[in-house]
């Protein structure tokens, strides 16, 4: 019958979603926007970072010609930015995983590069362009909320390795008292927490407080990083852009360029329905 409502007897269609769409598209951009912005957060440091090295050239017998040159961290740096870019407007699933996997090789080169090599920015990314170059191999093929829930894992498999890192070198009784946390933020950093914890606490009482910040610190990474991965997906994911967040919010604005893509990455947990997280 015209405009009613369809009978028992009758069966209504729902296709699925064509794989590569929907929560599974979701789940990629927004990972790929978090990338990017955690590499365009450095744009400034490399702006200024790129005269010096073309003006000063630093050689050292550990590194090989081409992992000195200024020319090849500039190009890789952009072509990382590029490739994403690219991997985002381009509408072939070999599209994607080319960038991907340009992505890879152009953070590889950041990570062992001799002016790059000791920022944690292009360990994160890197990890994080890995999982992005599988998950764009699996985009077209696997059933859509299948490879959303194995993405989801191995999304916050990587942020409690990623943590776990964290908290062992924290593992030190100088952190345990709070001298490094209150040394490296508590005494002179300008930065609104801790200008607000000196503008109003004495320096006994910021003293007590940088170890208890500390002890907190050490504890949520020890523990996030044993246990996240176990959690479902839906809490990791919540448990995760909260923890990556809030440690640059609360420490310092340039720990983004570290942690924006982990604050993606945890976030494809809620991608996941619940119907599959009982699988």
């Amino acid at each position: 019958m015209l405009g009613g409502k369809p009978s028992s007897e009758q069966s209504v269609d729902i296709d699925p979603p064509p794989p590569g769409s929907g929560r599974v598209l979701a789940a990629y951009l927004i990972v790929q926007v978090t990338l990017f912005m955690g590499l365009a957060w450095k744009w400034f440091y490399f702006e200024a970072a790129d005269k010096v090295y073309h003006r000063i050239l630093i050689s050292d017998d550990f590194f090989p010609d081409w992992l000195e040159s200024p020319d090849v961290v500039r190009w890789v740096y952009l072509g990382s930015l590029g490739a994403i870019v690219l991997g985002v407007v381009g509408m072939l699933p070999w599209i994607r995983s080319l960038c991907g996997a340009v992505l890879v090789g152009c953070l590889y080169v950041l990570l062992i590069h001799q002016a790059s090599y000791n920022d944690m920015t292009f360990a994160t990314s890197l990890w994080v362009a890995i999982w992005s170059f599988w998950f764009t191999t699996r985009m077209a093929k696997d059933e859509p909320f299948e490879l959303l829930r194995r993405g989801a894992f191995l999304a916050r498999a990587i942020g409690s390795m990623i943590l776990l890192g964290g908290a062992v070198g924290k593992w030190t009784p100088e952190y345990w008292s709070g001298d490094v946390f209150f040394d490296i933020y508590f005494r002179q950093r300008d930065y609104w927490v801790f200008n607000y914890l000196r503008e109003n606490y004495d320096a006994e009482t910021l003293r007590t407080i940088a170890t208890w910040y500390s002890r907190k610190v050490v504890v949520v990474e020890t523990v996030s990083g044993m246990g996240m991965w176990l959690l479902p997906p839906k809490w990791a994911a919540a448990a995760g852009t909260a923890i990556f967040f809030s440690i640059a919010f609360f420490s310092n604005h340039l720990l983004f360029s570290v942690l924006w893509c982990l604050v993606g990455l945890s976030a494809v947990g809620f991608f996941v329905r619940k119907k599959d997280t009982s699988r």
